[in-house]
């Protein structure tokens, strides 16, 4: 693969996965690639085999993640607490079954 074609493999379409950051021709955020790197604690090689990718597209996502983070992690942050704000405001059915029987 060409140094000019991997640079081009982390990109942002506004119609597909909300516009994040991810893998050119999958929809693989770069978010993924760093919560299974970082969270899970996943080599490289394990997200490149799981899903399919090339061990570069790994790489390019977390140098993606690096050059960005203090912007990424502020984004991901914001849309923790939104996503947390719609659960309180509305809860989900299936976990009030389990909790009352």
């Amino acid at each position: 693969m060409q140094t000019a074609t991997l640079v081009k493999r982390i990109v942002q379409t506004p119609d597909i996965c909300g516009g994040k950051a991810r893998i050119e021709g999958h929809r693989i955020r770069v978010k993924d690639i760093v919560n299974w790197f970082e969270l899970m604690r996943m080599s490289a090689d394990e997200i490149a085999h799981e899903y399919d990718l090339e061990l570069s597209d790994i790489y390019l996502a977390l140098a993606y993640y690096h050059a960005k983070r203090a912007e990424l992690e502020k984004e991901w942050k914001e849309e923790d607490y939104f996503v947390e704000k719609m659960k309180r405001i509305y809860p989900s059915r299936l976990d009030n079954r389990r909790r009352n029987g």
